[in-house]
């Protein structure tokens, strides 16, 4: 690796740390990835109401946002695709909150798997 590659690397890492705590203080005072103020499905109210499943959507959030970024543009809408298609499936839990942490638990293990995959083959 060239002194302009760490560079690079440097900087997309001091980025995304940058994003996370952007992201995890705005989290305070919307308790979870999006603002509770404006929450209007059952299963955001619910999210927004429970400490658990505000703290699961945002590792989930800060999860996908690092992996956005660290996967190739191609891969992205197809990142992008499963996210929507989980978003729906979440909705259908509605305020169900055992509903809802089995689908926070499912899809944060597969980012986790994700980012496990990613990195034991690189994207460099």
């Amino acid at each position: 690796m060239n002194s302009f590659q760490g560079s690079r690397r440097c900087r997309s890492a001091l980025g995304l740390a940058a994003f996370a705590l952007q992201l995890l203080a705005s989290t305070a005072a919307t308790a979870a990835s999006f603002d509770c103020q404006q929450a209007q499905q059952p299963d955001e109210r619910a999210i927004c109401a429970s400490r658990q499943l505000s703290e699961m959507d945002v590792e989930m959030a800060v999860r996908f946002e690092m992996l956005m970024g660290l996967v190739p543009m191609g891969t992205r809408g197809h990142m992008g695709d499963e996210q929507q298609d989980w978003l729906v499936a979440r909705n259908k839990c509605g305020s169900n909150q055992p509903c809802l942490v089995a689908a926070y638990r499912d899809r944060i293990a597969v980012l986790k798997d994700e980012y496990a995959r990613l990195q034991s083959r690189g994207p460099f």
